[in-house]
């Protein structure tokens, strides 16, 4: 599961190389996708209001908040000061 916005940032990204856009544009359409709600929105402006963050950002933690998933990300310090999101580094998890 992830939220629409992860799907714009990492297939966003510049420097991808076509092998790349391939098997991670393959890995989301096995994933289920959420799409930006209003209440997602809202979530997101209550945090950026709270500590300064990026839009994605925001719109990624305010949907794992808002469907009660886990929010698996490598910047977790990004993240852990947000009150009811669970974070996870996978990094950290593999070792």
């Amino acid at each position: 599961m992830a939220s629409d916005m992860t799907r714009l940032e990492v297939l966003g990204y510049h420097h991808l190389n076509e092998l790349d856009k391939r098997d991670i544009t393959q890995l989301f359409e096995l994933t289920t996708l959420y799409p930006v709600s209003s209440w997602i929105v809202t979530t997101a402006i209550k945090l950026r209001q709270q500590r300064k963050m990026s839009v994605g950002d925001s719109v990624i933690a305010a949907t794992a908040l808002t469907q009660r998933l886990t929010l698996v990300t490598r910047n977790v310090s990004d993240f852990d000061w947000i009150e009811g999101l669970s974070v996870v580094n996978p990094i950290e998890v593999i070792h």
